[in-house]
């Protein structure tokens, strides 16, 4: 069992006017437009934004080549005044820099890393070490996103409390629980069972979200997760955006919620679908790794933490 991760979790220090924030692009490149929108945003917020070094650089379909992104990532985690990592999108590339990455400035205090989809790889990594991190939207959406995304994040941020409430899908199961919210992205997830980075699911929430996936593809990763025996440790799983799924020629003949819930037949556990969070543009924040509760109402749902 991780020896760190059922000791109280360490919740990084809630940003305060004035402190720094960098902006880094540790996978895929982005183009600068976003990433200078989203430094003007965090300014008007009353921050201060440094962009890394590499952060606007291009190598075949990265940032830059996996040195130049680690030196990045390592010097922002290093700076003694950097408060918060944003970032910049995901696409694919952190995975190569999570056992490459020195974690011992992050393990002696923490700072907020704040990202989704392929950024799961250090939200793992960080739930395994016990600290709390950030599922948010990324500089890449900022223009596109909701109010409520952005508004969300800097709570976050702040640390203030958060409760996000949503209509109720009629796929649902009704209950409630509580427990700490762990998950991301559902691939990566999947990719990570059995590996040094698969996280003791005992008493927790999960939250996944997904993108472009196969409807058989869902049925696979939750038979995985099932064989691994995680679907049986969870107090109760909430689905964000699992956007543009896709389908065999011949139809596969279900939809992605009853693929899910034929895992949960025997599994009696409270089930949420359509969170306001994933590859959507009403992106909200999430705080993973702190303790969360869920209510699957009759007509709403409200996931607190």
């Amino acid at each position: 069992m991780n020896p760190y991760f059922w000791r109280m979790t360490q919740i990084p220090a809630s940003l305060q006017k004035g402190d720094l924030i960098a902006i880094v692009a540790p996978a895929k490149a982005i183009e600068s437009e976003h990433v200078l929108f989203a430094k003007s945003f965090f300014e008007k917020e009353g921050f201060r934004v440094e962009v890394s070094d590499n952060c606007l650089g291009s190598y075949n379909y990265f940032s830059g080549d996996i040195a130049h992104r680690l030196r990045d990532f390592q010097s922002e985690l290093d700076h003694p005044e950097v408060k918060a990592i944003i970032c910049a999108r995901g696409g694919y590339g952190c995975v190569q820099l999570l056992d490459r990455i020195q974690w011992a400035s992050q393990l002696r205090e923490p700072k907020w890393i704040v990202g989704f989809s392929d950024v799961t790889y250090f939200h793992q990594r960080m739930q395994m070490h016990g600290i709390a991190s950030i599922h948010g939207t990324m500089p890449l959406n900022f223009k596109e996103n909701s109010k409520e995304a952005l508004s969300t994040l800097i709570n976050c941020l702040e640390g203030k409390p958060s409760e996000i409430s949503w209509e109720r899908n009629s796929y649902n199961r009704i209950g409630e629980t509580s427990g700490k919210l762990v998950g991301g992205n559902l691939s990566i997830l999947y990719a990570l069972l059995g590996t040094d980075d698969q996280i003791n699911f005992d008493n927790t929430i999960l939250y996944i979200e997904d993108v472009g996936e196969p409807i058989y593809a869902i049925d696979r990763m939750f038979y995985a997760f099932s064989k691994a025996g995680v679907l049986d440790k969870i107090n109760g799983l909430v689905v964000g955006g699992m956007t543009s799924l896709s389908d065999t020629a011949v139809p596969y003949g279900n939809a992605y919620e009853e693929v899910v819930l034929s895992h949960f037949e025997y599994r009696k556990i409270p089930i949420a679908f359509d969170l306001p969070a994933g590859h959507i543009d009403d992106n909200r924040a999430l705080v993973l790794g702190k303790e969360a509760r869920l209510d699957a109402g009759k007509d709403d749902c409200l996931l607190s933490f």
